[in-house]
């Protein structure tokens, strides 16, 4: 018996078979989960051309997490399928690459900065919200984020943004606690998804790993990430909330 054997969890933000995201619903099945997946707009094609590996086939469902309409439908699309929620993992982000990232920090318009907040950090708070009718006592929320608390290079306004989801995390693990549901983040080491490929200069990030990282770090095996966030939406850490559990190789613990 899989340690998420009977739970039932969506997985927002899966596009691509690279991304941290497939690999938790594709670990979540094989721990014995029911998993919905979503995206919106011109990557939902994208999310069912990919899922259509998984076995059995998730439920696909269109949500825009800055969309209140998309938001408010969404206890209703999730009846379709299932009667409840006892996860929710939020993988989403972006920010502009030619404005909010790559070394433009000082330059960002307000409007670009505003975007990369409300999804990278805000739609977290929106998801929850959103996803509160059908969250059952003892439920785990569970985000992505990338060490919000130093700088790293060419991250700029997505730096911030990620600060924003971890602060934000940490408050609905206190406003969340007396519904018995909890709030975790998994900060991972830099992966290779779309999601990073869209990061001017990148590839400056791998270099930190390739010399910083104590335990090794592969770019390309988003694996070890997944394993953490389904850890954290078992009943393995049921007094653990507004927590950020690395898995970095060990790059965060280290100094030169």
């Amino acid at each position: 018996m899989g340690i998420l054997e009977g739970k039932r969890i969506l997985v927002a933000g899966v596009t691509l078979n690279t991304s941290i995201a497939y690999a938790v619903a594709q670990l979540a099945q094989r721990e014995g989960a029911t998993v919905l997946v979503s995206n919106f707009g011109r990557a939902l094609s994208l999310t069912r051309r990919v899922v259509a590996k998984l076995d059995p086939v998730p439920p696909v469902l269109e949500i825009d997490v800055t969309n209140p309409e998309h938001l408010a439908a969404l206890p209703d699309l999730v009846r379709e399928h299932v009667d409840g929620l006892d996860g929710l993992v939020h993988s989403v982000a972006y920010a502009n690459p030619e404005t909010a990232l790559g070394g433009h920090f000082l330059d960002t318009p307000w409007e670009d900065v505003g975007t990369a907040l409300h999804v990278s950090a805000y739609s977290m708070a929106s998801l929850v919200r959103a996803a509160r009718p059908v969250l059952q006592p003892g439920a785990s929320v569970v985000g992505l984020t990338f060490d919000g608390s130093i700088t790293w290079p060419m991250y700029d306004w997505m730096g911030v943004a990620k600060a924003a989801l971890e602060s934000t995390s940490r408050y609905l693990a206190r406003y969340l606690g007396e519904f018995d549901i909890r709030s975790n983040l998994v900060s991972a080491g830099p992966i290779d998804t779309l999601a990073k490929k869209a990061i001017p200069g990148a590839n400056e990030l791998d270099n930190v790993w390739n010399t910083r990282s104590s335990l090794g770090w592969d770019q390309k095996d988003p694996v070890p990430t997944a394993m953490a966030v389904v850890a954290l939406l078992s009943d393995w850490f049921p007094k653990t909330t507004g927590e950020i559990v690395h898995v970095d190789g060990g790059v965060h613990a280290t100094g030169a």
